[in-house]
């Protein structure tokens, strides 16, 4: 069995069959993790440096040099990299003195930083499949971000004590503010809200359990969901990009609907993290530094939103992208700045970033031409071996050599 690494489900139930290089069956690929296992094929990096094509080797003595001669390097992505790969960037960003941050930094490290904190309780998407009754999946489409969410963990599929699943022992709800696959396939239970609308949700939910009426459209709808939150014997909630985006700086709310409802039931968190181990990163990170992201390592250890990939970006002069496409994915002004950097990127493929930058090292896709571990989206560590031979080194090797040249 394989494991496939295009979300942070990290499904390690995959049969494949392979010729050669070519792989030319699979079985159980959902339709993101059929890309992963395509893009092997195609539109892979080449290793560049200062514009001209070159060696690897070369590339990687290249990129050492500029990191010996950073200021002030911000090494950031992480988050498509195994933990093995992630000790060594965190070590590397002790070695040079850098700022590091990943992709949670600007999506869902707010709540993450409870979860690993254990400010809010957590569960493993395992008891979610045997015992998790009651669930919410709130600013988020599994179908489309986690295609195999719903059938494999969460909604569809038969547990230990859920034995009749979704028809008579599952009620899953969805919070979103657009019609999604998910809302059609929860129709009967999906709450749809104006955009930013979250904690208006959140208080009127708060007045049910408080025993006041809503101030709500639908009051009679509320206190029913409200009702049935209540009396689950473990519920779960899956926070996504629209709740985060929408309760930036006010996680806090969403602790305060945790907490309320644990004081009568069992609710857990799991938030739907996209990568598939951002989860990893901001660990390790935590279990070396106490925080899960946006730490500088130039005198010591310091945090705070200084050091975010949004202002390190504006005063950084280097910066070390492994696994990631800020320039594609980062708000304009953001990657205006990153991309007036001189820039060395770590990619299986080309993208926008790795176009820009003054060295490109191609490394292998993890997951399928490199092994490693990762935690998935619920914690819980999954490893994995390469299933295909390949020309390029991992980010793993990559990193080791950069550290050694250093």
């Amino acid at each position: 069995m394989a494991v496939c690494t295009g979300c942070s489900l990290l499904c390690d139930d995959i049969e494949v069959s392979i010729d050669g290089r070519r792989i030319t069956k699979t079985k159980n690929l959902c339709r993101k993790g059929f890309g992963r296992y395509r893009s092997l094929a195609s539109d892979r990096s080449v290793p560049r440096v200062d514009g001209r094509q070159a060696g690897i080797e070369e590339a990687i003595s290249r990129a050492a040099e500029m990191l010996r001669n950073a200021k002030r390097p911000l090494l950031f992505g992480w988050s498509c990299s195994t933990l093995e790969a992630q000790r060594k960037g965190i070590e590397l960003a002790r070695r040079t003195k850098a700022i590091i941050d990943d992709t949670s930094s600007i999506c869902q490290g707010e709540i993450m930083d409870m979860v690993i904190r254990k400010d809010i309780p957590t569960c493993t998407l395992d008891d979610v499949r045997n015992y998790g009754d009651t669930l919410i999946f709130w600013g988020c489409d599994p179908s489309s971000s986690h295609p195999r969410h719903m059938s494999r963990f969460s909604y569809f599929p038969r547990g230990e004590k859920l034995q009749r699943g979704h028809e008579e022992d599952r009620t899953a709800f969805l919070i979103d503010i657009r019609t999604s696959p998910t809302a059609k396939i929860l129709a009967g239970n999906f709450i749809q809200i104006s955009p930013g609308g979250d904690a208006d949700l959140i208080e009127a939910m708060l007045a049910v359990l408080d025993g006041k009426i809503p101030r709500v459209r639908d009051k009679k709808a509320m206190i029913s969901m409200m009702n049935r939150l209540k009396k689950a014997d473990m519920g779960v909630i899956f926070p996504g990009l629209g709740l985060a985006y929408s309760l930036k700086g006010r996680m806090d709310r969403m602790k305060a609907l945790v907490d309320r409802l644990n004081e009568t039931t069992r609710y857990n968190v799991i938030p739907m993290v996209g990568h598939y181990n951002m989860r990893g990163f901001n660990q390790l990170l935590f279990d070396e530094t106490g925080f899960i992201n946006r730490v500088s390592f130039a005198d010591g250890v310091d945090h705070g939103p200084v050091y975010s990939v949004v202002e390190a970006s504006k005063s950084c002069d280097l910066a070390l992208v492994v696994g990631s496409d800020p320039i594609s994915s980062l708000p304009a002004g953001i990657a205006k700045a990153l991309a007036g950097v001189p820039m060395i990127t770590l990619d299986p493929h080309r993208t926008l970033t790795t176009e820009l930058s003054r060295v490109v090292i191609p490394t292998a896709l993890s997951g399928i031409e490199a092994g490693g571990s990762a935690l998935r989206m619920d914690g819980v560590r999954i490893e994995f071996d390469p299933i295909v031979k390949s020309e390029y080194p991992s980010d793993e090797e990559v990193l080791s050599k950069i550290l050694e040249e250093i």
